[in-house]
Parts: C-alpha cells; sequence; structure tokens
C-alpha cells in the first residue's frame, strides 16, 4: 500500500526478521475482509495510521518458519507448525488487557493488517504469544482457518453478547442483518447459541439469502428499497410476528441500523459489528420508550477465537470461502467495495 485511495502493488521485499519475543510466519492463507478495502479507502485514516509502504491483511494463519531468542520454550513451536494469528495485540498493562478484551486496549494496543504489517506477503512477524496452534487436520486446510480471526470471531462475540441479554431462547426471533463475510457466520452462530430461537436473515441479495438458509437460518428476506411496513409484513407472513427481539447486524450502516430499530419489538436489543457508515441515526422516544439496547462488539478476544476455532474443527461451523490469488488482489479489492462477494475470499499461499 503506497497511498489511499491507490491500488495495492505487488512489490519484492524483506522478508522480516523476528524481533526476540516473535515467531517468523510463513504465511499459508490470508483472508480478504471489506476493512482492508476501508483502510485503502482513508475509512480508518484516523484511528489507525500508517507509514507507507504498508502491507495489510489482517486474518493470517501460516506456519512457523522462525523463533525470535526470547520465545519461551513452553510453547512448544517447530519449525513447520500451522497457527492462526489473533490480530489484536494489546499492549498487556491496561484494564482491557488485563481483563482478556486486548481488541479494546486503551493504551498501546496494536491490530495487525493496521499497524504492524500483515499478511497480503509471504512473510510475517508475530509475538508468540498471539499466535494459536492448530491440529495436524486443521493445517490441511489454512483457508478455513485464516477467516476465524475476524470473520469468523466477530458474530461470535456479538451473539454471545445478545445471548447475555436474555433475548434468545424458544419464542424469540433473531435477525442477522448483512449475510457477507460476517453474516454468514453469524446466522450459524445465532443457531448454535439461540437455544431454540427462530433466525431470520435480511439481506439485499438472494443469492446472499441462499448462503443464510444453508447456513441454517430460518427464513430470509430480500430488503432492498423496502419500507420497514413491508419488511414486517413478509416477517409476519413468515414467523407470525411483526417484530425482532434481537438483530446482530453485520453491516453497519446508517439504513441497516435505522432499519433494525425499526423492526425491534419492546425491549429488543441491536449489536452492531458492521463499520459501513461513520455515523448511524435513530429515533430516540422509540429508543427509550420501548427500552431498546444498542450494542457495540469490537472484533473478539483471545478466548473468542480458541472457542470458535475449536467449533470450527468440531464440524459445527461451515464456511463458505473463495481461494483466489495474490496477484488478482485489486479486482477482489474492488469487487469487496461492491458488496459482490458472497462469504470470504482467501488468499491462498501453499
Amino acid at each position: 500500500m503506497h497511498g489511499y485511495k491507490e491500488p495495492l502493488r505487488i512489490e519484492e521485499v524483506s522478508a522480516p526478521d523476528p524481533a526476540p519475543e516473535e515467531i517468523l510466519l510463513k504465511v499459508a492463507a490470508t483472508g480478504m475482509c471489506r476493512s482492508d478495502y476501508q483502510l485503502l479507502d482513508g475509512y480508518f485514516k484516523g484511528p489507525f495510521p500508517v507509514d507507507l509502504p504498508f502491507i495489510p491483511g489482517h486474518e493470517v494463519t501460516g506456519r512457523v518458519a522462525g523463533l525470535g531468542s526470547a520465545v519461551p520454550k513452553s510453547v512448544g513451536y517447530s519449525e513447520g507448525d500451522m497457527v492462526v494469528v489473533n490480530p489484536s495485540w494489546g499492549d498487556g498493562t491496561c484494564r482491557q488487557c488485563r481483563e482478556g478484551n486486548e481488541q479494546l486496549c486503551s493504551g498501546n494496543g496494536r491490530w495487525v493488517g493496521f499497524g504492524p504489517p500483515g499478511g497480503f506477503a509471504e512473510y510475517m512477524a508475530v509475538e508468540s504469544r498471539h499466535a494459536i496452534p492448530v491440529s495436524e487436520s486443521a493445517a490441511k486446510a489454512p483457508e478455513l482457518l485464516a477467516p476465524m480471526t475476524d470473520a469468523g470471531m466477530t458474530p461470535y462475540r456479538g451473539m454471545k453478547k445478545i445471548r447475555d441479554t436474555g433475548k434468545l431462547g424458544p419464542g424469540r426471533i433473531v435477525a442477522i442483518t448483512g449475510i457477507g463475510g460476517l453474516g454468514s457466520y453469524g446466522v450459524q452462530y445465532a443457531k448454535l447459541l439461540g437455544s431454540g430461537a427462530t433466525v431470520v436473515a435480511l439481506a439485499r441479495k438472494d443469492s446472499k439469502l441462499d448462503v443464510a438458509k444453508e447456513n441454517g437460518a430460518d427464513y430470509g428476506i430480500n430488503v432492498r428499497d423496502k419500507s420497514t411496513e413491508t419488511i414486517q409484513d413478509e416477517l409476519e407472513a413468515l414467523t407470525g410476528r411483526r417484530t425482532l427481539d434481537a438483530i446482530l447486524d453485520c453491516v453497519g450502516s446508517n439504513a441497516s441500523i435505522s432499519m433494525g430499530f425499526d423492526l425491534l419489538g419492546p425491549e429488543g436489543v441491536l449489536a452492531a459489528v458492521g463499520l459501513m457508515s461513520n455515523h448511524v441515526e435513530h429515533k430516540q422516544f422509540p429508543f427509550v420508550g420501548m427500552e431498546l439496547s444498542y450494542l457495540g462488539s469490537f472484533w473478539g478476544n483471545h478466548m473468542d477465537l480458541v472457542e470458535v476455532l475449536s467449533l470450527a474443527e468440531a464440524g459445527l461451523v461451515k464456511h463458505n470461502v473463495t481461494k483466489v490469488k495474490l496477484e488478482d488482489i485489486n479486482e477482489n479489492m474492488e469487487a469487496l467495495g461492491r458488496g459482490d462477494v458472497v462469504g470470504r475470499q482467501v488468499i491462498v499461499f501453499e
């Protein structure tokens, strides 16, 4: 990356020298996320300024290619071991880090691909404590491991927050808005954690609703160019109710958040994990008068990632992954920006 709103350039650079506490990783696969497109487009220019030229890519898995001199022997890494990279590197000293939420570090936190060089490259360096080893069986498909570090982990944390509000269970209806990289996993977590809740997918393309249904959604509604009343009519025809108990919003646009609050019933909860818009609006009286809740949920912590990797290895998570080549990165990045990608595109190096 040589500048904002510029195409990425494929260049030869030196492999990084790992610091004493780092491992050198030979990248096997790196997922392509809409936030990578947003980084290039300047969305994160304020909160995550980068020193150019810069290598993005935050959904990374790879094999150990070298160990820094201070990497503890107790980690047990050997050359060739496959590891998954937890992308959030907190400073380890603030309250959030000490609680285990390094993705919320209020000190000198760093996020791979948004500061430290990322995985759109053949090699990268990572602190050993942020590398999670996987089984030999899981290592056979690195393209399925890489997306779990964001697309798989982020909606999982959001759905756990919804579960903890008590809005899931028999007789409840939970919706997933936006069936892209995150939403395709989100509908599965709604089923896994929902305790019998009805799961409804809301998207703007029928092809994405088809994916949601394949992944366990009970119903799907195409919301493109439809009024709230029309969506409620379809919801009532499908479920017998015109309102929702909870929403996991994987879009984060002004339109999706506004629509979500209009669809929530009394004491409804909306958890937002998407980041499409900089600002969102909703009406104040329904929010207060119906005692609605609005939860932010950012990425996930180390244990969230360990949990989703375990669910995936147990065969409880379905992946919608397309393997792509590094040389096609700009074409695929543009498709991400247009919202044309169903599931996750993953650059495979092995």
